[in-house]
């Protein structure tokens, strides 16, 4: 695999490592199914993007991305806690709404990023360094950029998640019963978590429009499987109830997850190109998905041998 194919998926990696963060404070935290993030990703994306366009600074533009993420994380909770919608059902019917929406901002299924200013501008002074080492200035860029934005976002979240508010949406997730015994208003940490979820998704969207270069209304398909994948990824390679390596662990599990497919596509071994994305893609959640199962038969096998 080439320096530019490593670059570029640690690069995807990283902004799908935003995506696993998000989906592992709905999923595992709230116990929140929510398929609402195929729509907030595009959403992110599609808002950064028209901003961007209409001469909005880039950092602005990323901010408002998150906002409209975090309105539709809103929704979702809005329809389950309001009015009792089972979480699937309530998540599916936001992101096929969002589907309309994201044309709406972006008039078109497409928007171009190309010759715009956009957040990776921001470290154009680490240009001659980066050159000074012989590595891609741009790429490089890229990748600096977006390790800063995770670096920050996991050491909030952590810091979010192990406070007393977070203690309550974790214990809300847990046991949603007992936590309303204790005087926990669950219904209040299910919108927030929400909210925080899908704000996280969108920034995902929003940084990956700025990377990639353009936002398209279906940049968002299959974005549940990439962040599920990440987490469990991340879950088997670190087995702790810590939450703050748990965060460490969704980050790590995206980028093992993305460098897996792109040495599954570069390296020509297997003959795969780059139309087998979702075999490949298919293969690696499949097997993520068997990794903890398979543990276990492997240790009984040991505990008869001892």
């Amino acid at each position: 695999m080439s320096l530019f194919a490593f670059l570029g998926a640690i690069e995807i990696g990283l902004v799908y490592a935003l995506v696993a963060l998000g989906v592992y404070l709905s999923f595992r935290v709230l116990n929140f199914p929510d398929l609402t993030v195929d729509g907030s990703f595009p959403l992110g994306a599609a808002t950064a993007a028209t901003l961007i366009v209409a001469g909005v600074d880039p950092v602005l533009a990323t901010l408002a991305a998150i906002a409209a993420g975090a309105v539709a994380g809103l929704v979702t909770a809005w329809l389950n806690v309001r009015f009792g919608i089972l979480h699937l059902l309530a998540s599916i019917l936001t992101m096929i709404a969002l589907f309309s929406v994201n044309l709406r901002i972006m008039g078109k299924p497409n928007v171009a990023l190309i010759n715009q200013d956009t957040v990776v501008n921001l470290f154009t002074w680490l240009s001659p360094a980066i050159a000074a080492l012989g590595l891609p200035v741009r790429a490089m860029l890229k990748v600096v950029t977006l390790a800063v934005v995770v670096l920050a976002v996991g050491l909030a979240l952590g810091r979010f998640l192990t406070s007393e508010f977070g203690l309550a949406m974790r214990a809300t997730g847990a046991n949603a019963r007992m936590a309303r015994a204790q005087g926990i208003s669950t219904s209040l940490h299910i919108y927030v978590g929400m909210a925080l979820s899908n704000g996280l998704v969108a920034l995902a969207g929003a940084l990956f429009a700025q990377t990639a270069g353009f936002a398209d209304v279906t940049v968002g398909t299959g974005t549940i499987v990439s962040g599920l994948a990440a987490v469990i990824l991340g879950e088997t390679l670190f087995r702790t109830r810590s939450i703050v390596v748990m965060l460490l662990a969704c980050v790590i599990g995206a980028l093992v997850y993305r460098i897996a497919i792109a040495l599954a596509l570069n390296t020509g071994v297997l003959g795969l190109q780059a139309s087998d994305l979702n075999l490949v893609t298919a293969v690696l959640v499949g097997l993520a998905l068997m990794l903890p199962s398979m543990r276990n038969p492997l240790k009984s096998l040991f505990r008869r041998s001892a």
